[in-house]
């Protein structure tokens, strides 16, 4: 599959799979919402979690997402690079974490000085999956 039609596919939705790899070379799974930037797909993590402990590991990542119905899905593959954990209120972690709200959710927070504390003291930071691989099935 193309890329670039993975990733048009992709922007369809915010929802997805996100598969790291654990200690031992299974899979490891995760439910979490995404926003494709600039051929870049974002991913708001917390620190201490799963994926996270899985990515600082082994960088290799994957993004399973499914039409509503089901019957197509695309697999985007790559390299995923973190950012430093959220530590204060105005640093570039917690500025990015904005923009990605804001592509996620395509709204603006109602009150954004409590997003960035919740980023801060959710000790978030992002995965950017850099996609270099697709497969899957996209009906037209």
């Amino acid at each position: 599959m193309d890329l670039a039609d993975a990733l048009a596919f992709a922007q369809t939705s915010h929802n997805g799979v996100l598969v790291t790899l654990k200690r031992d070379g299974r899979p490891q799974l995760s439910n979490i919402s995404y926003a494709v930037i600039d051929g870049v797909i974002g991913i708001s993590i917390t620190d201490g979690r799963a994926k996270t402990k899985n990515l600082r590991r082994d960088s290799r990542g994957s993004l399973y997402v499914s039409s509503p119905d089901f019957w197509s899905y695309v697999v985007l593959e790559g390299t995923v690079e973190l950012t430093p954990v959220a530590r204060a209120l105005d640093d570039d972690t917690v500025e990015q974490l904005v923009t990605l709200f804001c592509a996620v959710q395509n709204k603006e927070h109602p009150d954004w000085q409590e997003y960035r504390e919740a980023m801060v003291n959710d000790k978030r930071l992002i995965a950017w999956l850099r996609p270099d691989h697709a497969y899957g099935f996209a009906r037209g």
